[in-house]
């Protein structure tokens, strides 16, 4: 690749009006007019609202660029709709109707235009898509199926001009179904072999916005008993909490997340009050099976939700061991006052942002403060931590690396039967004291603990990664992805897939998984590093230059020699590689 040409991946847009040339000849000026109109009544308003921008005009067309495909996509879809409205009373023979192509790819910069395959297979898709539609690729469609109300009809592969490989594609038209159109074998996901459920975030009825983390800190605590139980399949806290805040649609949920129960309700805290209600709906007929309501004092929290818990498994699982649901009863801490920090904590955390990180880890100090015995505070404490080192977020990494690997022993000696404690422990310890091996002894208890918890599938596949055992590794991490489908953090799952195809010297398989990575989460450097060395070391030279190049603007100060200041969790020889394929496409020492 030429010096000093730039890459980026992007959403490309291009758009074109049907007859333009028949239309100018039967009426120039009034074309003319009515296309400016357009533009300047609804196009240019729309593109700059969704973070658009016009790359350039071509009499009829336009070349477009937006850093989001799903804004990108929205933002077509919403012109379509209101061109089509604006046509409504205007002759057939003098309508502007545009026929539009989305897609997602690699792009080169040269001043303010932009050139490449991405661009060119977006001009190509524009000249098949219908009148008045749509037609995006299946790159661009993996992304926004999940994310827009918008259906897309599967067109099929279709050979495009100049463009080497054939191209899926899908295409929409105004009017068409609002339920995306899924990918075969996806959605619905398939029923477990046991008694499936999740729990939605419960509404804080407090009237108190503050009171949010307490009503959420509730359910997840919830979700955690509930996940102890063996005989149960119980999705994770991250998918779940994915429905926050949206309208609910409790069968599309079920079907989402693959699941035959759905547990939904409230929580109020007044004073020293605490209610809780709850009500537990089979999704398969939509019928109520249970509704009640819990009230006690604050001290009784942890009593309370073992009553919501034990009702939902003897109404959904009624022959497991009394000896079982016994087990799933363990308070966290004496303290409640720790418990509220805990709570503030993990709400601080998931955030994932550097602030929420400190906010974070101010709250497990005063947690750990007030319960010196409270081993899940100094576990998750610890994985905070390792948190901060892979997002670089770390202000004195020697100090928060000693810090992390202290808290991570004291969560181990407090909590030898807490999941929670043992898999984040294990976590810390792979990452900051390369211990391999302890790290997935713990991860293998916490499992033995709590089959069901996302945490543990994701943090033993990432021992097992270091490990260098590749398949189990991977089939960890899908089962981590499986309990929790639908998780803002899906990219990290993905992102240890990828890793687990490059320790196994499997590079087109981590290229693939990598950019699907990417493309769930642009900015995180791990899938980067990945790809660029994976593209290196599969022999693919300008397409591991053009992922250094995306890497050193994410990362300005990432280098190859620093590598191992952010990156400590895989073997040695894995390790050199990694950084070989990263020197070999260009990464700086």
């Amino acid at each position: 690749m030429a010096e000093g040409t730039q890459r980026r991946l992007a959403a490309i847009v291009s758009a074109d009006v049907v007859g333009y040339s028949r239309l100018m000849g039967v009426d120039e000026t009034g074309t003319l007019a009515a296309l400016r109109a357009h533009r300047a009544e609804l196009i240019d308003g729309k593109i700059a609202g969704h973070g658009g921008r016009i790359v350039k005009t071509m009499g009829d067309g336009l070349l477009l660029e937006f850093p989001s495909i799903v804004e990108a996509t929205q933002c077509m879809v919403d012109i379509q709709s209101r061109m089509a409205e604006r046509n409504q009373g205007v002759d057939e023979d003098r309508r502007i109707v545009f026929r539009i192509g989305v897609n997602l790819g690699d792009i080169i910069i040269e001043g303010e235009d932009i050139l490449g395959d991405g661009v060119n297979i977006a001009a190509r898709l524009q000249e098949i898509a219908q009148p008045g539609g749509v037609a995006i690729s299946s790159r661009a469609h993996d992304d926004v199926r999940d994310r827009l109300d918008t259906g897309f009809t599967d067109a099929g592969e279709q050979s495009l001009k100049n463009i080497a490989r054939p191209v899926q594609v899908w295409q929409w038209l105004p009017g068409a179904s609002t339920t995306a159109v899924p990918k075969t074998g996806d959605d619905p996901l398939p029923l477990p072999d046991k008694p499936s459920i999740t729990v939605l975030p419960f509404q804080n009825m407090s009237g108190d916005a503050e009171q949010e983390y307490f009503a959420d800190g509730i359910v997840e605590d919830i979700i955690t008993a509930l996940s102890r139980f063996h005989g149960l399949f119980v999705i994770a806290r991250n998918s779940s909490f994915a429905y926050k805040g949206r309208p609910i649609d409790v069968k599309q949920v079920a079907q989402e997340l693959g699941v035959r129960y759905v547990l939904e309700g409230s929580v109020r805290k007044a004073g020293n009050r605490v209610r809780i209600t709850g009500q537990l709906i089979d999704a398969g007929t939509g019928a109520h099976i249970w509704a009640d309501r819990f009230d006690g004092d604050l001290e009784d929290v942890f009593d309370l939700q073992d009553e919501v818990t034990a009702i939902v498994v003897g109404a959904i699982a009624p022959k497991l061991e009394r000896a079982e649901i016994e087990r799933s009863r363990r308070k966290p801490t004496e303290s409640l006052g720790a418990y509220d920090y805990y709570l503030r904590g993990m709400a601080a955390m998931h955030l994932l942002s550097r602030e929420g990180s400190d906010e974070a880890l101010a709250h497990f100090g005063q947690a750990i403060q007030l319960d010196p015995n409270f081993a899940a505070a100094h576990g998750v404490a610890a994985r905070c931590y390792a948190m901060r080192k892979m997002a670089r977020w770390m202000k004195d990494g020697a100090q928060e690396s000693v810090e992390a690997v202290r808290l991570a022993r004291k969560a181990v000696e407090l909590g030898p039967d807490d999941e929670v404690a043992l898999c984040t422990a294990a976590f810390a310890l792979n990452d900051f004291a390369s211990e391999f091996a302890v790290a997935d002894t713990l991860t293998e208890r916490a499992l033995a603990l709590n089959p069901n918890l996302a945490w543990a599938w994701l943090f033993s596949g990432w021992v097992k990664v270091s490990l260098g055992d590749t398949d189990s590794a991977i089939e960890r991490l899908e089962r981590a992805m499986r309990l929790s489908p639908q998780d803002p953090q899906i990219y990290s799952m993905q992102s240890a897939i990828a890793c687990a195809h490059f320790v196994a010297r499997r590079y087109a398989e981590a290229l693939s998984m990598a950019e699907t990575a990417m493309r769930e989460r642009s900015n995180v450097v791990l899938p980067i590093c990945v790809a660029a060395a994976s593209a290196a070391l599969a022999g693919r030279g300008g397409e591991a230059e053009g992922l250094v190049n995306r890497l050193r603007q994410v990362a300005p100060e990432l280098s190859a020699s620093s590598l191992k200041d952010v990156f400590s969790y895989l073997r040695a020889e894995d390790f050199e590689r990694w950084v070989e394929g990263l020197r070999k496409a260009g990464l700086p020492e």
